[in-house]
């Protein structure tokens, strides 16, 4: 296998790994309220997620960024409870667009707290000097980027059957999704080792 095909497949399985289903939960917080018309906004937000999560793991390569992981798994669901909040409460609401702003920053925020927290493993399997793993950091990086795109693609299927098959409106379905999700990651919030100590 080549290297670029093993990075690449490390990138695109670590987002699609059902075992840790963060991501998942962030991708569909992060899509459930647009559909195939806006393509271009959820591309861009996607993009900042793996642009987030590259620059993460460049800083701790570079030795720049340490992290404890405990912090970092704190604030992994709390990032995508954030979003599944402000989906709630801006459901329905024409005048998205103000509020777009945060959910960008959030997007942002959250690759770069995820990079931290996968960029210990990361970094051990890397081998060699410091500029020889540019190349394989950007080979996983599209990996992360396809997986996500995936993710959103399936999601946005699904949101189209939704809602012209079984004809939710795109409010009530935004309202569903974000319910749930939050429902799952209050747990994951709640049950974090930060609390523990």
């Amino acid at each position: 296998m080549s290297e670029f095909l093993m990075y690449f497949q490390l990138g695109f399985k670590h987002i699609l790994d059902v075992y840790s289903y963060d991501h998942i939960l962030f991708l569909i917080a992060l899509s459930v309220p647009f559909s195939f018309k806006d393509w271009k906004q959820i591309l861009l937000l996607v993009t900042l997620f793996t642009l987030g999560h590259t620059m993460s793991l460049l800083l701790v390569i570079f030795g720049i960024v340490a992290i404890k992981v405990s912090v970092v798994e704190m604030l992994i669901p709390v990032t995508i409870l954030i979003v599944a909040l402000f989906n709630l409460f801006t459901a329905g609401k024409s005048n998205k667009k103000e509020s777009i702003n945060l959910i960008v920053f959030v997007t942002l925020f959250f690759g770069i707290i995820h990079g931290l927290g996968f960029s210990s493993y990361f970094k051990s399997i890397l081998s060699g000097n410091t500029v020889g793993k540019l190349l394989p950091l950007s080979e996983f990086s599209l990996g992360i980027e396809v997986g996500q795109l995936v993710v959103v693609f399936v999601m946005l299927i699904l949101s189209y059957i939704v809602q012209t098959f079984f004809r939710f409106s795109k409010r009530d379905w935004t309202l569903v999704m974000s319910a749930f999700i939050i429902g799952v990651v209050i747990p994951m919030v709640l049950e974090n080792e930060m609390w523990l100590k």
